[in-house]
């Protein structure tokens, strides 16, 4: 199974001194090192966050790089997904506009064969990154 990565669980990944850097390290450690994949609101997402919270330092300049240096880890198998769904795409559970990106990101990894992969238990059909 290749696991579309939420905003969250790649910053997590990309900072060692992330709160859950360790739980989505251990995750990937178990499983052998799964295939990973990105999309462009990943990716984006990644960046803005690194780049507006103070407490990080990352300039956008800063955080791309880092962005494109976790693409071409050794020891992560990644893909990058071209993202052909609009609004049409949208699962029915999207009630709210801060699920409007997590139904998006489901049914994109869905209609990949692929499973989006969280640290937010609030997302249906999303694979939840387990606790260490």
């Amino acid at each position: 199974m290749t696991y579309l990565l939420d905003v969250n669980a790649l910053v997590a990944l990309g900072l060692s001194h992330h709160e859950f850097h360790a739980r989505i390290t251990a995750w990937l450690v178990a499983d052998d090192f799964p295939p990973l994949a990105t999309c462009s609101i990943t990716e984006l997402g990644f960046v803005r966050v690194l780049a507006q919270a103070s407490g990080y330092g990352f300039s956008v300049a800063l955080a791309r790089t880092l962005q494109l240096r976790l693409k071409k880890s050794d020891r992560l198998t990644h893909t990058f997904l071209d993202d052909d769904h609009d609004i049409s795409h949208l699962p029915s559970w999207v009630k709210t506009a801060k699920q409007t990106t997590d139904g998006h990101l489901t049914e994109l990894a869905r209609a990949h064969g692929m499973m989006l992969a969280t640290l937010d238990e609030r997302i249906p059909g999303a694979y939840l990154i387990p606790r260490v």
